[in-house]
């Protein structure tokens, strides 16, 4: 494979430089009341950092360097700029205002640095790279701004989201989202099948239409169905570390051992066995991840130990009777 070309290799930093960018601007949009262009500045540095990563690999661009330079912008764009924006909006120089406002950051900074380390464990199962710990950055500076989003779509009317107790508490959940260790899908793994493609694509096209005609409508549904994921999340999580078995399958096959573990559930049955020699049964086995046979051992006669050898009971004869001979009367 011939080397990639230098200017090529910059293009994802140069990416990565844009969001930060993006994010600071969304700070000066602020501070000049353009509250749609701030908010719009937040989303694009979204949309910029989650294409860095990609095209980066699929380049063969990758370098510590670029992953130090997209934590560094992260930290900027969706810890210190979302914090400011709420800070100006609504605190004004309130320093109570300014302790939340810090403990949002601090708490963003700190996902970050824990995601760096995360990326360093190599004894993780395979099933852990489809979910971030947490809520990611990008996510969690959209979802603070929520209530930014929302008055800047319906006005400053004084409802409940728009006091300063609310935000306080939205940025305290927002932050403690990020830092938590609740799983939150990660799209980069998602599997698309070939039939599924077509309809996408026609969702696609139908978000970008309600992007442009109603963008903050649309920006503030998206968060939301992405709260509601998260115990979605959780639940996948919890299946696939039970399920070994379905870590390396297609989504296809997932679908149908979790069927078939769910109708098993229903029924109230036992895996299926199968017969060998007379009574004694066997299950169906599979070698387990490191190669060795799992241990069984064959089920013993399941009547208690005094009615073992008495099937002269089940036949109405007494034990010295025998077939042919005349019963006393």
């Amino acid at each position: 494979m011939a080397p990639t070309a230098p200017g090529v290799r910059l293009l994802p930093n140069a990416l990565t430089v844009l969001a930060m960018c993006a994010g600071l601007s969304a700070v000066q949009f602020t501070l000049n009341r353009q509250y749609d262009a701030a908010i719009a500045a937040i989303a694009i540095a979204a949309v910029l950092d989650s294409l860095d990563g990609r095209i980066a690999r699929l380049l063969d661009a990758t370098s510590k360097m670029g992953a130090e330079l997209d934590s560094l912008a992260d930290a900027i764009s969706f810890g210190v700029a979302p914090a400011l924006m709420l800070y100006i909006w609504r605190f004004g120089g309130d320093r109570v205002g300014w302790v939340f406002a810090l403990f949002f950051a601090v708490c963003m900074v700190l996902r970050l640095a824990r995601f760096n380390t995360l990326l360093e464990d190599t004894e993780q199962p395979v099933y852990t790279k489809e979910f971030f710990v947490g809520v990611p950055a990008p996510a969690g500076g959209l979802l603070v701004l929520l209530p930014l989003i929302l008055t800047n779509e319906f006005g400053d009317n004084g409802h409940w989201w728009q006091s300063k107790a609310a935000v306080m508490v939205w940025m305290v959940a927002v932050a403690a989202l990020s830092i938590s260790r609740l799983p939150t899908l990660s799209v980069k793994t998602v599997r698309v099948s070939p039939r599924a493609v077509a309809p996408l694509l026609v969702l696609v096209g139908l978000l970008a239409a309600a992007v442009i005609t109603y963008p903050l409508v649309t920006l503030s549904a998206v968060l939301v169905v992405y709260l509601l994921h998260i115990p979605y999340a959780v639940r996948r999580k919890h299946w696939l570390a039970n399920h070994p078995e379905a870590w390396d399958v297609p989504p296809r096959e997932r679908r149908a051992i979790r069927r078939a573990h769910g109708s098993r559930r229903r029924l109230g049955l036992r895996p299926p066995l199968r017969r060998v020699a007379g009574a004694a049964r066997r299950a169906v086995l599979r070698p387990m991840r490191n190669g060795d046979w799992p241990r069984i051992s064959l089920p013993t006669d399941p009547r208690p130990p005094g009615a073992r050898g008495r099937a002269w009971r089940r036949t109405g004869l007494r034990k010295n009777d025998r077939p042919g001979e005349n019963k006393p009367r």
